[in-house]
């Protein structure tokens, strides 16, 4: 599992390792023991957000988990809903007192629309606002790097058109059947890491016949090739789970896939996330 040691540089210098935790839907209770069984398997990013509701069980497992903070790399998210400066700096403090830590890692602002608005309207001056409370706190040493999440190029080019900190960050729906290839490539060209969440597609990729066989070739499960195309588009998967098989089966991705086979996974679509579709950014607003 030599990927948990394997690092990308984010555009101002702090190291990423280049797999992480997810924990959207560990629920705040089970949290903290998730985050202590990654950490002993060797995962050293970690991935919450204020709307998922287990910042404070997420923050205990860091605190408790038997390795030096300086070695783990811990991120939130401003919740989508916050669109001016005060409120996003109250956020951020509230975050770090949930956590129990004195820095977060990295920090994103979750969403350019407030959830019950997802690619409606227009929030260009309330994320300016969010962001630079953003660059605050980064100044302050709250933060150690900041970016977004569900960003688009326009979305991008609001935030780069009049910040100070350019975003290091933008986490996004990516997994085979949905490559945003196009987003990828102009976040690579503006030094903007992107962040793959959702790499498996929700679970819903394990019921593909052609993910199926391909595994199968190559000797290795359907999320393992799931999460090694991530890595090999350059990102980082932060494939969610609580449980500790799982968490080791996803880290067993050393093997390389291959250019034929990276072209055919692109190719794939995939639109139906079933009981998921629920949410907005699975419904494809």
């Amino acid at each position: 599992m030599t990927v948990l040691n394997e690092t990308y540089d984010l555009a101002n210098g702090v190291a990423i390792p280049k797999i992480g935790l997810g924990t959207w839907f560990i629920d705040d209770g089970s949290a903290a023991q998730a985050v202590r069984d990654a950490v002993e398997i060797g995962y050293r990013n970690i991935d919450t957000a204020q709307a998922y509701g287990n910042e404070r069980g997420v923050g205990e497992g860091v605190r408790t988990s038997g390795v030096d903070r300086s070695e783990l790399f811990v991120s939130t998210k401003l919740a989508a809903e916050i669109k001016d400066y005060d409120r996003a700096a109250a956020a951020i403090d509230g975050s770090l007192a949930d956590l129990g830590l004195d820095h977060v890692d990295l920090m994103l602002i979750h969403s350019p629309q407030p959830w019950s608005d997802f690619r409606g309207g227009d929030y260009a001056d309330g994320n300016r606002e969010a962001w630079r409370a953003l660059e605050d706190a980064h100044e302050a040493g709250k933060l150690r790097a900041i970016g977004v999440s569900n960003f688009l190029r326009s979305d991008l080019d609001n935030i780069l058109g009049s910040c100070s900190v350019a975003p290091q960050v933008n986490q996004v729906l990516v997994h085979v059947g949905n490559t945003p290839s196009e987003l990828i490539d102009y976040c690579e060209s503006r030094d903007v890491l992107v962040e793959a969440y959702s790499p498996i597609a929700h679970g819903e990729m394990l019921g593909n016949p052609e993910v199926a066989a391909m595994a199968e070739r190559y000797g290795v499960t359907v999320p393992q090739l799931c999460i090694r195309y991530t890595l090999q588009l350059g990102t980082v998967p932060l494939p969610k789970t609580a449980n500790p098989e799982h968490m080791r089966g996803n880290a067993r991705v050393d093997f390389v896939i291959s250019d034929e086979d990276m072209e055919a996974l692109r190719a794939v679509r995939m639109r139906d996330y079933g009981r998921h579709d629920v949410f907005p950014v699975y419904r494809g607003e």
